[in-house]
């Protein structure tokens, strides 16, 4: 049997599989309503922009159980990002979604300047 997971902590890998369950419900339940009602798209937005920028590594460390994971959150929070604003953009709620995403997005932005290591595009990992 292939050890696809390798040395991962037990916690870490419950903490995925549950994201992953909490994203596939997220999907669930989008899919069956056929409705984004009380969903933040901004946020989601912002899960997005986390997930491409976070993961620019990946295909630089090579890990089947976190190439997996990475391709699996790039995907999903793009897909529910076209479910929000493409296919059910009719039964988005633009005024109750009143997250100030400009203003993390900024605050992010310049906290950055003062707390990095180098200037570069994408970290080192330490993973193997």
């Amino acid at each position: 049997m292939v050890n696809i997971i390798g040395n991962l902590n037990s916690f870490r890998f419950c903490g995925d599989m549950l994201h992953v369950v909490a994203i596939i419900i997220l999907l669930r339940y989008i899919w069956k309503a056929q409705s984004v009602n009380g969903i933040s798209g901004k946020s989601r937005i912002l899960f997005a922009l986390v997930y491409t920028t976070r993961y620019l590594d990946l295909f630089s460390v090579i890990s089947v159980y976190n190439t997996i994971l990475k391709v699996i959150y790039i995907i999903t929070s793009y897909v529910t990002l076209y479910l929000i604003y493409i296919k059910l953009r009719y039964t988005y709620d633009r005024s109750n979604d009143t997250f100030r995403a400009e203003i993390l997005i900024m605050s992010a932005s310049v906290l950055a300047l003062f707390v990095n290591h180098e200037l570069s595009l994408s970290e080192k990992s330490t993973e193997k």
